[in-house]
């Protein structure tokens, strides 16, 4: 007796179902991966998710790319990964602004930078520097902070992010001296106009600084970490120029939508996090003067929810109001 076609069809259907994964069948990832970054090129997330990208890449066989999505204080980036479909081909590579400085920042944020996203791996941290323009009449922290003190209200800063406004606004509180923001879309186009002579100062990753400073274009007088940076010790730290309490350093991680499977944020993760604890990407850092910082998802979801708090802190103390 011959079977209905219909059910020779459920049945194959259902066989091919159980076969298929078993086999491989369009395991993740099997087509390009898009990596979201939420400052334009040159900036120091920009050129670490570049290098994960690459090495992306070859461990998973699939083309990783990045596209900058700048603008809007990282909300433009972060949302478009928070709406994205949860399948693991779009990706944000963030640095703490959209998913930890935004919080202290704004009272509403067109996204949930926590229940909207997935943690997948914490990856590298760098200090920021403090430049001026180099021919500007201060070539230290001291002269700056007289030289603000002396014309009250007139220096201006250029900003290119909620952390780096968060970073100068707390370093002028502490000073006890004013200056005019200047917002940017991110550090690159903030650090054209210093070198232009069109800001006074910026607060921005070392690494982006390092380009104009070595042009003889603009001056660094300070970074933000704990130490000194081994490839530039003759450069002071805050801390040690009278601001014991000050301590800013920007970070980057991996997120992807809610949502994720677990099988695809596991791949993620481990990829990621193997990535960085290599030579080879501790080489690469070294070069932009930024340090691994490898760990996992669970590991980021922690130190995610500590660095909000911690951001929140800093801009209470700054007394910046929520926008």
């Amino acid at each position: 007796m011959k079977r209905p076609l219909s059910i020779v069809l459920c049945t194959a259907v259902s066989l091919f179902g159980l076969i298929a994964p078993a086999t491989g069948w369009a395991a993740y990832p099997d087509k390009p991966i898009k990596m979201i970054v939420s400052f334009p090129p040159g900036s120091g997330t920009d050129t670490n998710a570049r290098y994960a990208a690459k090495k992306m890449s070859e461990k998973l066989g699939v083309p990783v790319l990045v596209e900058n999505k700048p603008g809007a204080n990282s909300f433009i980036a972060a949302e478009a990964v928070a709406n994205a479909k949860p399948d693991g081909y779009t990706l944000l590579f963030a640095s703490n602004s959209p998913v930890a400085t935004n919080v202290a920042m704004f009272k509403s944020l067109p996204y949930d930078p926590v229940k909207g996203l997935t943690p997948l791996a914490k990856l590298s941290f760098g200090a920021m520097g403090v430049a001026v323009n180099a021919s500007s009449s201060y070539s230290s922290i001291a002269e700056l902070v007289s030289q603000a003190k002396l014309n009250p209200g007139k220096m201006n800063y250029g900003s290119g992010s909620a952390s780096y406004r968060i970073a100068t606004e707390l370093f002028l509180s502490m000073a006890g001296i004013a200056a005019k923001q200047i917002p940017y879309k991110g550090a690159a186009p903030a650090l054209t106009d210093l070198a232009s002579g069109q800001v006074d100062f910026v607060f921005a990753d070392y690494g982006a600084i390092l380009p104009l400073a070595n042009a003889g274009k603009v001056r660094i007088i300070a970074v933000t970490g704990t130490d000194r940076l081994a490839t530039a010790p003759d450069i002071p730290t805050l801390k040690e120029l009278g601001y014991p309490d000050y301590y800013m350093v920007n970070w980057t991680a991996a997120f992807g939508p809610a949502g994720l499977p677990a099988q695809i944020t596991n791949t993620l993760a481990a990829t990621l996090e193997d990535i960085y604890k290599t030579d080879d990407a501790k080489a690469f850092l070294a070069r932009i003067n930024w340090e691994a910082f490898p760990g996992g998802a669970q590991d980021l979801a922690r130190f995610q929810r500590t660095e909000i708090q911690r951001w929140s802190a800093a801009a209470e103390q700054a007394g910046i109001p929520k926008q």
